[in-house]
């Protein structure tokens, strides 16, 4: 017997996303279907929607009519015969990444560098992401969604399914810090600080024993909220007054930060980027999450000489989410300094018109379903 369920649809660029009554999905193999509960809202999903494949035509929007959704939550509402150590009832994230799950970079941990790799409910990366689409169509802006078990998440009794659906910016910002190696003591710079990437950053450096953050964005009153979660520890800077690298400069004694995060939105300028890399010292570490994009002009003769690394880092593994959400059960990691603006389902396109507009960071979208 055939279920339908009610899923937002994208038929046409354009065009506003229609409530379809489709077909339910079944678990099969090592697949899971998720009761979904909220989904999160890219901020920026509205330029997505219009302009990816004028920005970024080498990368593939699923085929319409298309499930968007990149921030799943729910319920476990079904298993295939396979799956292990996932029950229907369980309360659950779905990771969108999507990849083949055999070849060495997915075996080594690191599905990221997989040539399949994808974001479920998003955009793929090349055109084999358009088999991911085929096998999982399903994004979060639907009742139920398929998923492979690997990227099934338990979380935890204090996390409400609203929360969850912050995951995949918070699970973005922690991958990136660990890539920065050990934390404890050492000095931050975040370029983007009060932004969503930049809030959920500053967060986990600081559980993770950051002894300085810098915290660099262009509004003032948004900064000083940021401040105010760590006065001691977070230095802020506004670029709207001038040098971003050159104020971490004088706050250090010359010498510059160990360490700095990229996190600012798309087609945010590069300059922004290039003037904060000059805080960080000799032999330090970038690592670029944001949205920024075009050619980067780095004298490479300062990157040899400086002995710099500069560190590209997309998404985050189950595992890492696995991490996130003991953080988060243990009371490491405090949800409640940020505010979720919720929409039903049925006003889908009213959220995709309406996020975006509120206290940065501190602020994040979701779907109930």
């Amino acid at each position: 017997m055939t279920h339908l369920m009610r899923a937002a649809r994208l038929h046409a660029v354009g065009h506003p996303m229609s409530i379809d009554k489709v077909e339910r999905p079944v678990a099969m193999g090592s697949d899971v279907v998720v009761e979904v509960k909220a989904c999160g809202m890219v901020p920026n999903l509205a330029n997505v929607l219009a302009n990816w494949e004028t920005w970024y035509p080498q990368m593939p929007l699923p085929p319409r009519p298309a499930i968007h959704g990149l921030d799943p939550s729910g319920i476990v509402h079904q298993v295939g015969p396979q799956v292990v150590n996932l029950k229907p009832g369980d309360r659950v994230y779905v990771n969108p990444g999507r990849f083949c799950g055999a070849c060495h970079h997915c075996s080594s941990g690191r599905p990221q560098a997989c040539e399949h790799w994808t974001l479920g409910g998003y955009f793929g990366y090349n055109p084999k992401s358009l088999e991911m689409f085929a096998r999982y169509p399903y994004g979060g802006f639907a009742e139920f969604m398929l998923a492979p078990q690997a990227q099934v998440i338990k979380i935890p009794d204090n996390m409400s399914f609203v929360q969850g659906s912050r995951m995949g910016y918070l699970g973005t910002s922690y991958a990136a810090l660990k890539k920065c190696g050990a934390l404890m003591g050492k000095t931050l710079i975040i370029n983007g600080a009060t932004g969503t990437l930049g809030l959920g950053a500053t967060l986990f450096a600081l559980a993770m024993g950051i002894g300085k953050i810098y915290a660099v964005a262009r509004g003032e009153r948004l900064l000083e909220r940021l401040k105010a979660l760590a006065p001691d520890r977070i230095v802020t800077f506004s670029n709207t007054l001038g040098s971003s690298g050159a104020f971490v400069k004088e706050q250090t004694g010359g010498r510059g930060a160990d360490l700095m995060l990229d996190t600012l939105g798309a087609k945010a300028p590069l300059d922004s980027m290039l003037d904060a890399m000059g805080g960080v010292k000799r032999g330090g570490r970038i690592v670029n999450i944001g949205g920024t994009s075009g050619p980067l002009p780095v004298d490479v003769k300062w990157w040899m000489d400086e002995q710099m690394e500069l560190i590209g880092s997309v998404w985050f593994t189950a595992a890492e989410g696995m991490e996130i959400a003991a953080m988060i059960g243990s009371g490491i990691i405090d949800m409640s300094v940020m505010t979720a603006m919720v929409w039903s389902l049925e006003k889908v396109n009213e959220a995709i018109s309406g996020v975006g507009k509120s206290d940065g960071g501190f602020t994040y979208y979701a779907l109930e379903i």
